[in-house]
């Protein structure tokens, strides 16, 4: 072990870990994932829903470091948006197209309050619950808007923070913190130098006069509205580089990395020595698997890329919003978290359309299949010795379609788990909601797929109705090429002699 790791794990291992009963985590351990990593999976998700989890879980079945007692670290920034935080953006591109990358494109636009800190997977919802209560403590007395003036130095170009206000920020900071401190039992440290808002940082002298004539455009006065969020980072690759996948690659030996197209790889720059021309060594984010990748397939990436956004407060002068994750916008008027579910999203996303559409396609994915939660393996568990199924987890479907060839075909070729069943109804349920008419429903000839139609044609009451026509050219075909076993489907006269309402007429 490497003599930077062995100090993260000596700075973790001695802390006293508790056992959380976040309403997230019951259903991860009632899946049987082990509370340790379900936690963890958590934690590295951002805590936004079951699913995520559950799809970090998977993508990181064969990461090594899955039982490390590392945990995420975090930060508060105080972020712009609005016309401001155009603005700010639109510098950034300008500035990296005129004179190149500086330190600066590495983070989004922000003010930082705290620093970055370690806090324990079964904490974190802690954290949530501090910014929401110091927020709304500071909500009626943060600025409407925030006094910036521009300050340049040879290596720092940036916006300096208004005493007066700048006090405000930094007596918010420290509430959070010495708060946090207690509640999660972690140290952390506000910010109590002169704020900013860094807009260039480590940049050549030469290019000083043409990043000033560039932040000279951004008014500061702009219309803003400050957002205080709580990020996080994997504190093992701090120090490394970030690569940015731009194909996909498939191992041609055994110690080289499985990377897809948008992939993050951490690497390691004091580790590629030793390793051969046009290849690098590196440690996939999306997976946590280690390997060789050619170096031509990626691209630098900026270090924030990788981090996840928790929670934010979102700070407004005649309302207070706390907006659950930034890709859930609905918010109570009161600073409550609001956690629509799987049938409102939809429901929200077809009132739209219903307004705006006379006819369209709806294109969904199947539900959670039994191989997702169980393993390659999942069979095994469900056959007696002389070959017949048996439910051995209530998660298992009850029964398995009857099928004229082996029952093991069924390894390729997997079934919905009762949670995937209970998902395809719910979105059948929502569909029904919005009065959508559906007149016909194409699925792949996966188990799977086909499962997931009928059931949400039961949500729909449309079983009786409207019949699935098995399409082959809706299976992903090219997903098998690397394994070479193309799964062996029911054909459609089973499919419709086990009772799924199937139109044997459609070619």
């Amino acid at each position: 072990m490497a003599v930077a790791d062995t100090q993260l794990y000596a700075k973790v291992s001695n802390k006293h870990r508790n056992k959380s009963t976040s309403a997230l985590l019951e259903p991860l351990l009632a899946k049987g994932f082990p509370a340790h990593i379900a936690q963890k999976a958590l934690a590295a998700t951002g805590q936004r829903t079951i699913e995520d989890a559950a799809k970090w879980l998977h993508s990181h079945c064969n990461d090594p470091s899955l039982d490390d007692p590392i945990p995420q670290e975090y930060a508060l920034y105080l972020c712009p948006t609005g016309r401001l935080h155009n603005h700010l953006q639109e510098f950034w591109k300008e500035s990296k197209r005129q004179c190149g990358k500086n330190r600066a494109h590495e983070i989004f636009p922000h003010i930082t309050l705290c620093d970055f800190f370690t806090c324990e997977d079964q904490k974190v919802e802690l954290l949530y619950d501090t910014l929401k209560r110091v927020g709304d403590s500071f909500s009626q007395s943060f600025p409407p808007s925030i006094s910036l003036s521009l300050h340049s130095s040879t290596s720092y170009l940036g916006f300096f923070i208004g005493d007066s206000h700048a006090n405000i920020l930094k007596d918010f900071a420290l509430a959070f913190s010495s708060e946090a401190s207690a509640l999660a039992d972690c140290h952390v440290k506000p910010c109590l130098k002169q704020l900013h808002l860094t807009l260039a940082h480590k940049f050549y002298p030469h290019h000083q006069k043409t990043l000033e004539q560039l932040a000279k455009c951004i008014n500061p006065a702009e219309t803003c509205q400050w957002v205080a969020a709580l990020y996080s980072r994997d504190m093992r690759f701090v120090h490394y580089q970030t690569l940015r996948a731009l194909f996909q690659y498939k191992p041609q030996n055994i110690d080289e990395l499985m990377i897809n197209a948008g992939d993050f790889v951490y690497v390691d720059p004091t580790q590629q020595s030793d390793v051969s021309e046009g290849w690098v060594i590196g440690t996939s984010h999306r997976t946590g698997c280690r390997g060789f990748i050619p170096e031509n397939y990626t691209e630098r990436a900026n270090e924030s890329d990788t981090w996840v956004k928790h929670r934010e407060y979102v700070f407004v002068t005649a309302l207070r919003l706390f907006t659950q994750t930034e890709n859930e916008p609905n918010v109570k008027l009161n600073g409550e978290v609001h956690n629509p579910s799987m049938s409102r999203s939809v429901t929200n996303i077809l009132s739209l359309q219903n307004a705006t559409l006379r006819r369209g396609v709806l294109v969904m994915r199947h539900g959670e299949r039994v191989d997702q939660i169980f393993g390659k393996s999942w069979l095994q568990q469900c056959l007696t010795a002389d070959g017949k199924y048996y439910r051995a987890d209530l998660n298992f479907p009850s029964t398995l379609p009857k099928r004229k060839d082996s029952v093991k075909h069924f390894e390729c070729d997997p079934p919905l788990s009762c949670c995937g069943i209970f998902q395809s109804k719910l979105i059948g349920e929502a569909l029904l909601d919005q009065k959508v008419i559906v007149s016909y429903v194409y699925s792949s000839p996966a188990l799977r797929c086909v499962q997931t139609a009928q059931h949400v044609l039961q949500g729909l009451k449309l079983d009786q109705k409207v019949k699935i026509r098995v399409e082959p050219g809706l299976f992903e075909w090219t997903k098998w090429e690397a394994s070479r076993v193309i799964p062996n489907f029911m054909t459609v006269t089973e499919l419709a002699e086990a009772s799924y309402k199937i139109d044997t007429s459609y070619r």
